[in-house]
């Protein structure tokens, strides 16, 4: 295995002599982009003809005329007018929803030109504990990029409303703060929490700004009130749940960094970035962001380039819509002087582009070193050796039947009026719904628009399902999906159509220890395995994402035509969103954070 060392950059106190030496023509750069177009996102300037000298992985010049840096086993690479752009940073996301470890994930976006991440671990908190959050910790250390890790503020997201495989601790992030990858404390989901003053939330905010790191938020309310500026006033310092402009000029106005996502199924840009575009706020209170990307957008769209390109085209000058993905974010997170610009002292992240406004990504230099040309990476990207238990998560206690997906009517019932979760496409919230439903031998049956829903126990073998009720996937004749994919408790999501293949699909994922899989008539159309805590593959992104694209040709197969529904899938017990979810403790209203009936009423 790869030493944690490989890609290890210097310190800027440990190279500064000769940074200076270089800049001074004393001592020749390591490596030098000649005559391109410097992107300079301090000053909001595109300047002709310069040059950029590099040396110990960070840069020492920039100029005109680099000349004088330039000695006998000086590599250079000649930009030919191309623009010299900082590498993208991604401010918030979540590694496990690309389905890939973070070796493979770096693998997969480092040619679309990302060298810095900012990640939250806590998918895998919810199923491997702090052990786990240090696994991934350690991996991102490896790699030839800049992963900083961010420590999971919330497992369980609701306490009371979920149970987690572990919990996190105000004494697991005191202890995280001292890691050296930890950039802060994840977003902080717990928002009723934050606003009810709860000491548990409170004493982890606390640990981590004592640590003099960033607190990330997660306010998912449209409520801009009382209820706000109490969560503001509890200390998180930028939020990504906005989706109206009136969301992003709250935040920033209150001080918070307004954090527009694009993710695989989140398209939350378009509707916020008109407060700088339309309102003309100043563009320095907002950062671009992905929060969850699966394989196939990475492998067949991009990332954070995708993001920038969608931002400009939602009418964003482009160079604030790359300030918005380099200096803004290394701003908020103070790494202002380490990364996200083109400037002397700064790790050496260029990316060169013959073009601003469809930015292809033609070169990619990361840490001084060449890391991806023309599409393709050119280095390694290191795996940890990931323990055997990390492989065997998936405990479901029993063989499930058809029956354990059945939903019984109250004793004389004919028909029933229940609630629904009602799916968003594009969007993270749901709607609470109500159907009118049939009872046939004296259980509620599902139909038309209307699927099954059931959440199955997998973190301490109980053999507990939960059965609820959905609407939007659009899902016709005999099917079922199963995930271990679900945010953020990760028991398993099962929706269908028939309770008989509900069952065949969750136990299939209990068999290969996790995934995603999708069967109709009783056969099996697709699956995506997950071995690593049910939530990541360790093969390439290739490979991962063509079994993800299987899996969505198979949803459309079974009448499914919403975009990137597997992220709607895997969102469904999401207890910190808006309006209903699943939980293992029930279905959860989440305007009142409460368990709540399935049944509404009977009606006859």
């Amino acid at each position: 295995m790869w030493a944690m060392e490989q890609y290890a950059i210097k310190t800027w106190a440990q190279v500064a002599p000769k940074l200076v030496a270089v800049a001074a023509g004393r001592a020749p750069a390591d490596l030098i982009v000649r005559q391109g177009t410097w992107v300079n996102v301090h000053t909001r300037e595109l300047l002709p003809n310069h040059d950029i000298a590099i040396s110990e992985g960070r840069i020492a010049y920039v100029g005109p005329d680099g000349r004088h840096c330039v000695g006998p086993e000086t590599q250079v690479i000649e930009a030919k007018g191309r623009y010299m752009l900082p590498g993208l940073c991604d401010a918030h996301m979540h590694i496990e929803s690309g389905m890939l470890t973070p070796a493979e994930f770096a693998r997969a976006v480092i040619p679309h030109g990302t060298t810095s991440m900012f990640t939250d671990p806590h998918e895998i908190a919810n199923v491997l504990g702090l052990e786990g959050v240090r696994l991934m910790h350690d991996e991102a250390l490896m790699q030839p990029v800049n992963i900083f890790t961010q420590m999971p503020s919330c497992a369980p997201s609701a306490p009371g409303l979920e149970t987690t495989g572990f919990e996190i601790t105000p004494d697991d992030v005191a202890e995280a703060m001292t890691w050296p990858g930890i950039i802060g404390l994840g977003e902080m989901m717990n928002f009723p929490g934050v606003i009810n003053a709860d000491p548990k939330m409170l004493a982890e905010i606390a640990a981590t700004q004592g640590a003099g790191k960033t607190v990330g938020g997660h306010y998912a309310s449209p409520d801009l009130g009382p209820a706000f500026h109490a969560y503001a006033a509890g200390g998180p310092a930028d939020d990504h749940e906005g989706t109206q402009e009136a969301d992003a000029i709250a935040r920033v106005r209150q001080g918070m960094r307004a954090m527009l996502r694009l993710g695989s199924a989140w398209y939350d840009v378009e509707r916020q970035i008109t407060a700088v575009t339309e309102r003309g706020l100043d563009p320095r209170g907002f950062i671009l962001c992905t929060d969850d990307c699966h394989s196939g957008t990475l492998v067949n769209e991009g990332h954070m380039n995708r993001v920038v390109r969608h931002a400009i085209a939602c009418g964003c000058d482009p160079v604030i819509a790359l300030q918005m993905a380099t200096i803004n974010t290394a701003t908020h997170f103070g790494l202002e002087r380490e990364l996200g610009s083109i400037a002397p002292g700064r790790r050496a992240d260029v990316i060169l582009s013959s073009d601003l406004r469809d930015l292809p990504v033609e070169l990619v230099i990361a840490r001084g070193q060449v890391v991806a040309e023309a599409g393709r990476i050119t280095v390694e990207c290191p795996h940890l050796d990931w323990p055997a238990h990390s492989r065997r998560t998936v405990h479901l206690g029993k063989t499930l039947a058809a029956k354990d997906f059945e939903i019984s009517a109250p004793a004389g019932a004919n028909h029933v009026r229940a609630r629904v979760i009602g799916v968003v496409e594009n969007q993270a919230p749901t709607k609470a719904l109500s159907a009118d439903l049939p009872v046939i031998d004296g259980l509620v049956e599902a139909g038309g628009e209307v699927c099954q829903i059931a959440l199955v126990e997998r973190h301490r073998a109980t053999g507990a399902v939960v059965n609820a009720l959905v609407q939007g996937f659009g899902y016709t004749g005999r099917m079922a999906m199963a995930s271990t994919v679900a945010h953020d408790s990760h028991h398993m999501i099962v929706v269908g159509t028939s309770r008989a293949d509900m069952a065949l699909a969750a136990n299939r994922l209990g068999e290969v220890g996790g995934g995603v899989t999708i069967w109709r008539d009783g056969a099996e159309l697709a699956l995506v395995e997950l071995p690593i805590a049910g939530l990541m593959s360790d093969s390439h992104a290739e490979e991962v994402a063509a079994k993800a694209d299987a899996l969505v040709a198979a949803m459309a197969t079974c009448g499914c035509t919403l975009n990137n529904a597997y992220m709607q899938h895997s969102l469904l017990a999401l207890v910190v969103i808006p309006d209903l979810r699943i939980s293992d403790k029930g279905l959860v209203d989440v305007t009142r954070f409460e368990v709540t009936n399935l049944i509404e009423e009977v009606l006859e």
